[in-house]
């Protein structure tokens, strides 16, 4: 059946053709398995709860009739707003707008949120931009530059709220800098979601053409219910294409957890029990709460257009697995700077089991992609990363976090990065194990080998399921690299300051290459500490079971100034300079450089699942998610890699100077 909306008609109708409903929700309440809802253009200000789930065979779909032409968005247009003192204008909204949920009174708060918990949920937009939330009328006023802003042209637009309590309402002053906000597009927040069911399990429904923007998501950790302004909710099956999704405070999208209310933000407000046992507990709670291939994730985001989202594009805690993840442009994510913690990132998923995250297009966000927790069975290929990382201009913000393009965290592997360009100034942040790194352009450092994980116990799963195995520390190490190519592009400093927190300033390594993994043993170093033709003395292997586990490194290159691992085989290392630089072209990304002038004809062999072998704690083959092997003989392009195979990203050397998104 079709059920049509049209949010522009006179009169409130049936869902008919001749009679649409008005409203988008009105058809999620009688959209059944097999059912297609069809939105006419127009901006539909309503919150969107889909009651009934379609099924694999029968899916239930919604669709703008034109591309972006229908808007949900969880904000109120204000006009409204008298003159206050100078550039300052006020409004004053009844509280009764904002139902059980006021924006206004509600912080961004959490477990492993860092920056200073001043600024809520709500926000203030002036023609589709965020307004930057002060904690005083003074500073308001003022509409100072805010110097942690990667937009600081943008940050002297300034918003301030407070409670009148006598009268029961949220009153809202903001610096327009001279506009009159009544001739003006101006609009606030009022709705936490957009479209997300509001029970879990409402699986296979397609949300198709929309823009979706503008509502009061709040601080999404791992061990919380994860909200965004549209997502499944712990179900399965869905499909989010071809949307425009921005200007969430916090997720844009969420493939993330149910509300669990034994562990949500426990931390914060117990204390008692530390964050990462209660992620611990996510874990293990969640296989109580069904958390099974049969009935989680298997989800597809493609064809997107992620961006100006203040805490993560795409974010998820183990609602995400075996989903595809692709196409989508995702940029200027935490921007504004406001927010400050470890949830943030262009894409930020714990227990990317299985997941494929391909084709992207990352840039401009605080982190480009981060794997948090059990990277078992991801695979990151053909994906374009750049200037994921703060302008030189903003200062840090005190809780922010570190920039670069992938961050793999805490995980046992096996984690498949392959094809894929990155050229941040930080590549990779290694505080993990079981990586595998095959076939791409890697521009800036490794960093953080061999730290950042502290003794934290991890799990590890049955292959290709989501049922736990085991938990083990990060031992480091297990890691492969071959026929990639490693470029010094950026400043070559031993270390620089990438952070300010409460105990002093951090740093990490800017040189690019695998040298950061000398002293790590080759796999023959590492299996000669096992004697196998006597039985064991366990006490005399602690040794060898705690310590950093083998690497393999082959057919690498290295340049500009770009160091090998001390047991690189088959390398090649040029001290010629080289030129590696994105240029953009009518909205079109390529490259300008003479890599392949400089690699002359050096080559090397092909790698498939059986070179790479097994991630070490969990036995897993480096495979696709169905278990069938992998042969790279596929390129960035998707190009086809024969006998003579080039290292890096591009099958043949005139495969450089093509259209890269």
């Amino acid at each position: 059946m079709k059920i049509y909306v049209n949010g522009s008609i006179g009169r409130d109708g049936d869902g008919t053709k001749e009679r649409p409903f008005r409203r988008i929700n009105d058809a999620a309440k009688i959209a059944r398995p097999g059912d297609e809802v069809l939105v006419s253009p127009g901006v539909y200000r309503e919150y969107v709860d889909p009651i009934y789930a379609g099924t694999e065979e029968a899916r239930i779909s919604y669709r703008s009739t034109e591309h972006l032409g229908a808007v949900i968005t969880g904000a109120e247009r204000i006009q409204s707003w008298t003159p206050y003192k100078e550039n300052v204008w006020v409004c004053r909204v009844a509280n009764s707008l904002f139902g059980t949920y006021n924006p206004y009174t509600t912080l961004v708060y959490g477990d492993w949120y860092f920056a200073k918990a001043d600024k809520h949920t709500g926000c203030v937009y002036l023609n589709d931009r965020a307004l930057y939330e002060t904690a005083t009328l003074e500073e308001c006023m003022k509409g100072e530059v805010y110097e942690c802003s990667w937009v600081p042209e943008e940050s002297i637009y300034k918003w301030y709220t407070e409670q009148d309590a006598k009268k029961d309402e949220t009153v809202i002053y903001a610096n327009f800098q001279g506009k009159n906000p009544n001739e003006e597009n101006v609009e606030i927040n009022v709705r936490r979601e957009c479209f997300l069911p509001s029970k879990t399990g409402v699986g296979y429904i397609t949300v198709s053409g929309f823009v979706v923007t503008k509502a009061a998501t709040t601080w999404a950790p791992p061990a919380a219910y994860q909200d965004g302004m549209i997502g499944p909710h712990w179900s399965k099956g869905w499909i989010i294409e071809d949307c425009e999704i921005s200007n969430s405070k916090c997720a844009g999208v969420s493939l993330g957890k149910y509300l669990d209310p034994d562990n949500n933000h426990y931390f914060t407000y117990k204390y008692v029990k530390s964050p990462t046992q209660m992620e611990r507990d996510a874990v293990c709670r969640g296989q109580y709460h069904g958390w099974l291939k049969e009935k989680v994730g298997s989800h597809i985001i493609r064809r997107n257009n992620i961006h100006h989202c203040e805490q993560g594009g795409i974010i998820g805690r183990m609602g995400g697995v075996f989903s595809l993840i692709e196409d989508n442009h995702i940029h200027h994510i935490n921007n504004m700077m406001e927010l400050g913690g470890a949830e943030i990132a262009g894409i930020k998923m714990h227990a990317a089991i299985d997941v494929v995250m391909r084709r992207n297009h990352i840039h401009h966000c605080t982190m480009g992609i981060w794997c948090d927790w059990e990277a078992q069975g991801t695979r990151l290929s053909q994906n374009l990363l750049h200037d994921n990382q703060r302008p030189a201009f903003a200062k840090q913000l005190k809780g922010g976090m570190m920039s670069q393009d992938i961050f793999v965290e805490v995980g046992h592997g096996p984690t498949l990065i392959d094809n894929n360009i990155l050229l941040s100034d930080a590549s990779l942040r290694f505080a993990t194990q079981g990586v595998a790194m095959v076939h791409n352009l890697i521009c800036g450092a490794l960093t953080c080998v061999g730290d950042g994980t502290g003794p934290r116990y991890t799990p590890y799963h049955i292959p290709h399921r989501t049922e736990v195995m085991g938990f083990m520390t990060i031992l480091h190490g297990d890691d492969r690299f071959y026929n990639n190519i490693f470029v010094q592009k950026w400043p070559a400093e031993d270390f620089v300051t990438i952070r300010d927190s409460s105990e002093g300033f951090d740093t990490e390594n800017r040189k690019a290459g695998t040298w950061v993994f000398d002293g790590y043993p080759t796999y023959e170093e590492w299996i000669a500490q096992f004697d196998f033709s006597k039985p064991a003395d366990m006490a005399k292997l602690y040794p060898a079971h705690e310590g950093h586990l083998p690497v393999w490194s082959e057919g690498n290159v290295y340049l500009n100034g770009a160091k090998a691992w001390e047991h690189e085989k088959n390398g090649l290392t040029v001290s010629e300079k080289v030129k590696v630089d994105l240029v953009e072209r009518d909205g079109n990304y390529m490259l300008e450089t003479n890599l392949y002038e400089v690699l002359g004809g050096f080559s090397s062999r092909m790698i498939n699942t059986e070179v790479l072998g097994k991630a070490f704690e969990p036995e897993e083959p480096f495979e696709n998610p169905d278990g069938t092997p992998i042969q790279f003989d596929m390129d960035y392009f998707g190009g086809h890699r024969g006998a003579g195979v080039l290292p890096g990203p591009f099958a043949a050397k005139e495969d450089a100077e093509k259209k890269l998104y």
